[in-house]
Order: structure tokens, then sequence, then C-alpha cells
């Protein structure tokens, strides 16, 4: 029998890093289906635009401050209610080979596409489990299911995304409160600029990104791939040797997919906007 489809109309939905890309397509989707959508970024101005589209409301939010985090969501419940859904979508993906990052781009990964995500994941669980309802969804990215040269340290964020999702997703068996974990392959947002195609790696549209989540609230499963033929894919490599695995991803141009952009100049100004998106962590850094 077919899951019921569940109805997003009034929900409180909490999205973080959404004044564009992956976050603000979500975010015009959800806002069509009648839910009530918060948004959460550093960018104050642009966030207010898009909230502004959309009826919806921004408020300020640096995800590396935690304890501003979690006053912005005690703010979130005061203005609209109890949060039935929170996103953890803000991250930034900065390339360079391993040995050519500097420590404070390592900082800010981990800070952003990790800690961020483990912080919000357990604030919503301390206000969703009481209430025995829920939803959690956790951006993260195939590049959490492999590994891929020139984003070292980025695939190792993801990697724990999906560990943390999956750990939280057992802990809360039973409890009403739902963990989706989001997998997409590259998604032509600005976080992608300078990348190219690989054969069998297509990229896709944040529009693709914020319709799989949608579809995952309404009839809610733990696994997201975007496409869906991402997780077959994984699942195949995932049976070979090693050697058979790796002979494949280079063959399909997978082992170019980051590696290529990683001294783009096409990519100069995502990676300046990137460096300058943990101001509460480069203050407890130099403090």
């Amino acid at each position: 029998m077919a899951k019921r489809e569940r109805s997003l109309a009034g929900k409180v939905v909490v999205i973080t890093g959404a004044a564009q890309g992956i976050g603000a397509s979500t975010a015009t989707a959800l806002s069509r289906l009648g839910a009530k959508v918060v948004i959460g970024d550093l960018d104050q101005v642009l966030a207010e635009k898009t909230a502004a589209e959309l009826g919806a409301e921004a408020l300020p939010l640096d995800v590396t401050d935690t304890k501003g985090f979690t006053e912005f969501l005690d703010e979130v419940e005061r203005r609209v209610g109890p949060i039935d859904v929170l996103i953890n979508n803000a991250g930034i993906m900065p390339l360079a080979p391993l040995d050519e990052e500097d420590d404070a781009a390592t900082r800010r990964l981990l800070e952003i596409n990790l800690h961020a995500v483990i912080h919000g994941t357990r604030e919503a669980v301390k206000r969703m489990r009481p209430r025995g309802t829920g939803h959690i969804v956790n951006i993260a990215s195939m590049a959490g299911k492999a590994g891929f040269p020139g984003a070292a340290t980025y695939c190792a964020t993801k990697h724990a995304v999906v560990g943390l999702s999956e750990s939280v997703h057992l802990e809360l068996h039973g409890t009403g409160v739902l963990v989706s974990c989001v997998m997409p392959a590259v998604v032509r947002t600005e976080l992608a600029s300078g990348l190219g195609e690989a054969k069998f790696f297509k990229s896709v549209q944040p529009e693709d990104v914020a319709q799989a989540i949608v579809d995952a609230l309404r009839r809610p499963k733990f696994d997201v791939f975007v496409p869906a033929s991402l997780d077959a894919m994984g699942r195949i490599t995932r049976l070979l040797p090693r050697r058979l695995g790796e002979g494949l991803l280079r063959a399909l141009g997978g082992d170019k997919i980051l590696s290529s952009a990683t001294h783009s100049s096409a990519r100069a100004e995502y990676e300046s906007r990137a460096a300058r998106s943990a101001p509460a962590a480069e203050r407890d850094a130099d403090s």
C-alpha cells in the first residue's frame, strides 16, 4: 500500500543558508505548498529579499555561532510557532588538494558543514522529541558516499553528515521524529562554479533537489539521492573490488569533477565569499 502523503500546509519549516541556491529553491517549493518558511542566512539583505518574494520570514544566522544558532531557533518559535521541520542546508565547498588547503579553510569546513549540522540536529531533537513529531533534513552530498580528489576535507564533512544522520535516525526510532539525508550530485549553484560535467555524473538544478526534499517530507524516507539513479550507481561501485571501482570512476571522469576546478578563475568569487562565511568561528580562533 502506498504511503499516505503528508500535508505541509501550515508547517513551520526552518532552512539554514537559504538566501540562494538549494535553500532558496526549497523555500520557494515549500511556500507554494502553504508551509510557514523561515530563512536563516549570513547574508541578511539577500535573505530578506528572498523571503519577501515568497511571503516568508528571514532572520540573521551565522551557523558557526553556536549560541546564536540556538537563539535563532528560539526566536523562530516565539514568532512563528514550534518547529516542524529543520533543514540543515548551509554549507561551503572550497576546493584544493589537501596539502594546499590552509588550516583556516579546514576549520571553516568543519564548523559550517559539520559542527553546525550537529548542533542544529541536536537542537531540533530537543524541541521535537518531547512533542513526538518533527522532521530533520540534513543536506549531505554524493561526496558523503565516496571520495573525490580536490575536496578531501569537504568529502570528510559530508561523510560525517551521513554518519550523523544514520545514527540519529536510529536513536529516534519510534519517537515520531524523522530524519532524511539528502545526497545530490553536483548542483548548479554558485558553489559549483567552474565545475564541468562527467559521464553518468550529470549535474542537477537546485529545483531538482528542492523537489526531492519536498517528496521526502510528504512521503518520509531516509535516503534521498538526486538524481535517484545515484543510489544504483553507488551500490554497484561498492560491490566492485577497489581497483575496479576506482578504474570505473576514472573512466567516467568522476575523479576530475572537483579536482579540475581547484585553480579555476571561474571559482575566484565563490572561493572569496566562502572564506568570509564563518565570522563567529574566525573570532573564536583568534581569541
